[in-house]
Order: structure tokens, then sequence, then C-alpha cells
């Protein structure tokens, strides 16, 4: 992957070809952050797939978080969320890598991933994962 991979303003989006530099366009592309004190995103269309049988797991996210200095970016969310839909993981692991990628591209002052997964044999599966930012 090129160190500075930027989404064309225009036409239609490329697909990402792993999670990894869906993680740096969302830091790259991160803008200042106004002044506002939460900010939510809702995915409907989230797909990831399952480890286990490689078949396909479909599924909500909410991200929600405080920024401190920067915001993510929408159209590099959807890039960066369209990453997952070959991308071999339980729903527990993609609350925290989520959450994970987000505080690394802004550091958020707190961020909260929710993954809902639909039903699948009959079970549904929701997982959260929360981050605060820590200096340290």
């Amino acid at each position: 992957m090129s160190e500075n991979y930027y989404l064309p303003r225009s036409g239609p989006m490329p697909r990402p070809e792993n999670v990894e530099q869906g993680r740096e366009v969302l830091k790259q592309e991160a803008f200042e952050a106004p002044n506002v004190q939460n900010i939510t995103f809702r995915a409907q269309e989230f797909t990831a797939v399952c480890p286990k049988t490689g078949q396909p797991d479909f599924g909500t996210v909410e991200i929600s978080y405080t920024p401190r200095h920067k915001c993510i970016e929408s159209k590099s969310l959807k890039f960066y969320l369209w990453a997952y839909r070959d991308h071999g993981a339980f729903c527990e692991s993609l609350a925290a890598q989520i959450a994970d990628d987000i505080m690394w591209a802004i550091e958020a002052a707190t961020v909260k991933v929710t993954v809902n997964q639909t039903a699948r044999g009959g079970i549904e599966l929701t997982t959260e994962a929360l981050r605060e930012y820590s200096n340290k």
C-alpha cells in the first residue's frame, strides 16, 4: 500500500485492498474538529466474514465519539468499513479493532463502537468496545 493513499474527490470510490489501507485513509482524511461534543455514525449495511466458516456476517455498526482535535471524514469511514467485506473476524474482535483504529486515527477523547450482528442460526450478537484517550 502507498504511504499516502487518498480517496478521489468525485466519481466511484475504489475498493479497499485491505483493512490496513482503510485504517490509513481514516487518518489521512481526518479533519480539524469543530466545537462539537459528540459525533455518531450508523452504518446500516456492514458485512464481514466468519473466520470459521467463511460465510458472510451481516449487521450494523454504530460509532460514537467525542473529538479532541480531529474528526473522521464520512467518505473515508465508508471506505474503511468496506474493507471488512472480505475480512475474517469474530463480532467481538470487530468492535475492538474498529474502536482501536478510530482512536489511532484521530486520538478522540472517547470512542464507543457497537457491532450488531444479524441473526444466524437464530442467534443475534451485539458487542461494544469503549476507549478513552490516554496520553501515556
